[in-house]
């Protein structure tokens, strides 16, 4: 089917992720909601494929705008779809708009406590854990708990004084080991405890005591030539290992809760919101702001959560963000762990999306945007005067001092340019000396450049720290360049970039754009010199000393080498002997080089 062009732009951009989509019409009505396990290839089939039945067709003629939210999981994806239909109940959407909903399992709040499974969640005080897409995984979860912790089934009121006054009997659970017999006293209460405890662990995600326990039954089981037994535990640690059980789409323990994740680039910065209501993630949004004065994200975040909640109409008593900060009204919660932390980072990677998103719509109108974004970033990260369109790095390599060489690579507006490349064979360092080669190298490059009125980079990155940065600025300044060219060092170990004459290093973030630039120069230059030296060194290997001799070339050397068989006997032999095998003028030059003119 035909499409706009906004429409064929959404999907150029849309990630290969699993999520959540969303489509709208002209009026910003929204009109249907879907999963995905591939959301740009699930998007595109709506325009691409020409065999939709009427419904479907309807609907693509009418679609004028998509949305979408990334989770970590398809069938996080799926559990999220489930939410947001029973919140927004788009017309097109009628699989999940009725009243069902996937299951939980429930820890009942009792005496004894029982545990089974519900589509009903009730605010009684009982514990919900789900909820499950998968019902037969769910089965297999309540199946495993019950017969690795024996509780019982029943429905009995079991107060102690039924218990008591011999009101039960044990029924055929307790017979076949289901059930250790707590409505007769067989079991305390503190024990039975224990094995909730345990479950409750299980339920949680908590697999870690659950597998150590199963590996130790299943070595005991074999030691003791009970086979079958250790296979039935070894298929259950293996049906743990395939267990997952919580969502970060659904949180039953986390409620009427708004979640906030923040990211940014030089210009803008993207905010993702994210309404948690009755354990649900049922609204989530990603709002642009335009960075005026060089905010820190906790001064956005300050500036952006009154907004969205004023835009939105959302007034939860509980916010969390990944920063501190304060809202009228409300507690902020920076998670460190846990559900709560889940929702946190899945909030974060919906920001980061739409910052890519944001970052393709403006390469496809100006294919120069990506390029200059990146130079304003580097310019204000390495505190640079201009932008670094050109950018030299410098690295060096060795071997005990043996065939030192170094080598400069280049790189124009973030991307190598390899016919600037240039390497060095060091030729005034005796020694392992890595800052003496360091100043050869760069003195001989910039005097070079210099002397022949070349275009001098904007930023020079020298591999290793601060003994390495100084010695090459010890070269710039007698080539009174100082103060024309910027220069960087970083230290591999923790990635930390020098300035000349600061003892401090600063430290980007890891996801930074400048780093990862930075660190390409780092490894290209690396990599550059280390195959100049590797070459230099493999030649010197591969040296005779009769290639020192004039006249006698490859063949010459085989012919020598192959009648004399080494160059001892080739250097005392006569001048007779060498005449069987070379020209009257090359057995004489041999003689003359092994033997001084006496020869």
């Amino acid at each position: 089917m035909a499409t706009t062009d906004h429409i064929q732009a959404i999907l150029e951009r849309m990630p290969h992720e699993p999520g959540v989509y969303q489509h709208f019409d002209g009026d910003g009505k929204l009109l249907y909601i879907g999963k995905a396990k591939n959301l740009k290839k699930r998007v595109a089939s709506y325009f691409t494929k020409q065999d939709h039945n009427g419904k479907t067709r309807l609907l693509v003629k009418k679609i004028r705008d998509v949305q979408w939210i990334v989770t970590a999981s398809e069938a996080d994806a799926l559990l999220l779809e489930n939410n947001m239909i029973k919140e927004h109940k788009p017309i097109y959407n009628i699989q999940l708009k009725d009243d069902k909903t996937y299951p939980f399992i429930v820890l009942k709040k009792e005496r004894f406590p029982r545990i089974f499974p519900t589509r009903q969640v009730r605010k009684d005080g009982s514990e919900y854990f789900g909820p499950y897409s998968n019902v037969k995984g769910m089965h297999a979860v309540l199946d495993l708990c019950k017969k690795l912790y024996p509780i019982r089934t029943c429905s009995l009121a079991l107060t102690e004084d039924n218990i008591s006054k011999g009101k039960f009997r044990v029924c055929l659970e307790y017979h076949i080991g289901n059930c250790m017999g707590p409505c007769v006293g067989k079991q305390t209460e503190e024990a039975y405890n224990e094995s909730i405890a345990a479950i409750r662990h299980v339920l949680r995600g908590n697999l870690g005591e659950v597998k150590s326990a199963l590996k130790e039954s299943m070595i005991v089981a074999a030691s003791d030539l009970r086979f079958e037994e250790a296979e039935r535990l070894k298929l259950k640690l293996l049906a743990v290992d395939k267990f997952q059980a919580k969502s970060t789409v659904v949180h039953p323990t986390v409620s009427d809760v708004e979640v906030y994740g923040v990211v940014s680039d030089a210009k803008s910065a993207f905010v993702n919101f994210m309404r948690i209501h009755n354990g649900a993630v049922v609204q989530g949004q990603t709002l642009e702001f335009r960075r005026r004065l060089d905010e820190s994200d906790e001064e956005i975040l300050s500036a952006a959560i009154p907004q969205i909640r004023d835009r939105f109409d959302v007034a939860s008593r509980t916010v969390l963000a990944q920063v501190d900060v304060e809202v009228l009204g409300a507690e902020c919660l920076v998670p460190q762990r846990g559900d709560k932390k889940k929702l946190l980072d899945m909030s974060l990677r919906n920001a980061q999306f739409a910052m890519r998103d944001r970052h393709a719509q403006l390469e496809q109108v100006d294919p120069d945007a990506a390029k200059d974004r990146l130079m304003e970033t580097m310019m204000h990260d390495l505190r640079l005067k201009e932008h670094p369109v050109h950018m030299e790095c410098f690295d060096n390599s060795n071997i005990h001092g043996t065939n030192p060489a170094s080598a400069c690579v280049v790189f124009r507006n973030g991307k190598p340019a390899k016919r600037d490349y240039r390497k060095f064979n060091i030729r005034t360092v005796e020694g392992p000396d890595d800052f003496a080669s360091m100043k050869e190298a760069v003195y001989r490059r910039y005097k070079r450049l210099r002397d022949e009125g070349e275009s001098l980079p904007q930023m020079v990155v020298i591999d290793g720290g601060k003994g390495q940065l100084s010695h090459a600025m010890e070269a710039i300044d007698e080539l009174g360049l100082r103060g024309k060219i910027a220069f960087v060092g970083i230290a591999k170990r923790l990635e930390e970039l020098y300035f000349p004459g600061d003892s401090v290093p600063i430290y980007l973030d890891k996801r930074s754009p400048t780093l990862r630039v930075v660190q390409q120069m780092r490894d290209e230059a690396h990599r550059f010199s280390l195959a100049h030296h590797r070459k230099r060194r493999s030649k010197a290997f591969l040296h005779s000393e009769l290639d020192d001799i004039p006249g006698v070339g490859p063949k010459t050397r085989q012919a020598l080498m192959t009648a004399f068989g080494d160059v001892k006997a080739i250097s005392v032999a006569s001048e007779k002997a060498l005449l069987d095998v070379v020209s009257l003028k090359v057995a004489r030059a041999v003689r003359v080089h092994f033997h001084g003119s006496d020869a």
